[in-house]
């Protein structure tokens, strides 16, 4: 499994957890790597363009979209799971891997424009990442991820669970072998790596 280096604040967090759980990984930033990987991690904390930017200076754009449309395991984290969408609203000239039509979109209302902490999950269809259901949710068995995020992916027909903050969003989207989380799972508890430990098992 290869999780991609591009710079992003969280990159430490999600390695933490991999060792963790005990799954063997290398980071990588090139082209060649990851055409030959046979799991692909993004993590990403930060800003839409910012990212289209550093895949485009890598060169790895089209890497990642051929490795994700000949099967490879994928999972996006956060910003990494944003990209999969064709655009978002935080930077409208940057193009995201268009894995997903539609915009990633900004909470409109002013007292709610920054979703940071806990929040709980709602099942929307089975979720290979969500299995089996977690019992040391902590309240009245409750899913509940740590989010910090200002933009959203809209619900899809991809979506297999939502979290609601003013507006509902894409808390998890699932098919074929894309997997994305807006959650950061580093910070879930065992939530969190439970969903890590699943994907590794894919």
């Amino acid at each position: 499994m290869c999780v991609v280096d591009y710079g992003a604040g969280n990159l430490r967090s999600v390695t933490n957890v991999l060792e963790v759980i005990g799954a063997e990984y290398k980071l990588i930033s090139d082209e060649a790597a990851i055409r030959a990987a046979s799991k692909i991690v993004l993590p990403g904390v930060g800003h839409f363009g910012q990212l289209a930017t550093a895949l485009d200076q890598l060169k790895i754009r089209q890497a990642l979209i051929d490795q994700i449309k000949n099967g490879v395991a994928y999972l996006g984290i956060c910003l990494g799971m944003q990209v999969l969408f064709a655009d978002s609203h935080e930077a409208p000239t940057a193009k995201g891997l268009g894995i997903l039509s539609g915009s990633v979109r900004k909470f409109e209302s002013a007292d709610r424009s920054v979703h940071m902490g806990w929040n709980t999950l709602e099942a929307t269809a089975p979720s290979r990442l969500v299995k089996p259901l977690p019992t040391d949710s902590p309240s009245d068995g409750e899913l509940f991820a740590y989010y910090a995020h200002s933009f959203f992916c809209p619900v899809v027909d991809q979506t297999v669970m939502t979290t609601s903050y003013g507006d509902q969003f894409s808390a998890i989207i699932e098919f074929e072998n894309i997997y994305g989380v807006q959650f950061h799972p580093e910070k879930s508890g065992d939530f969190g790596r439970r969903v890590m430990q699943n994907f590794v098992g894919i």
